[in-house]
């Protein structure tokens, strides 16, 4: 398995803010990173939603 195509600097933060180690952050099918990406993002708009509603 041929390692991600990813930026230095972009593999850094993803493995900070997954918990994952950097070398098998490069291993990673991309498949499960790309599901891991959405999670991050879907968690993060939820915990932006209730900021956006209480200046409502």
């Amino acid at each position: 398995m041929k390692p991600l195509q990813i930026s230095p600097e972009t593999a850094i933060a993803l493995s900070k803010k997954l918990g994952v180690p950097l070398e098998h952050l490069m291993h990673m099918p991309q498949h499960i990173l790309m599901q891991k990406i959405a999670e991050l993002a879907k968690a993060d708009a939820a915990d932006e939603t209730p900021a956006k509603e209480d200046k409502q």
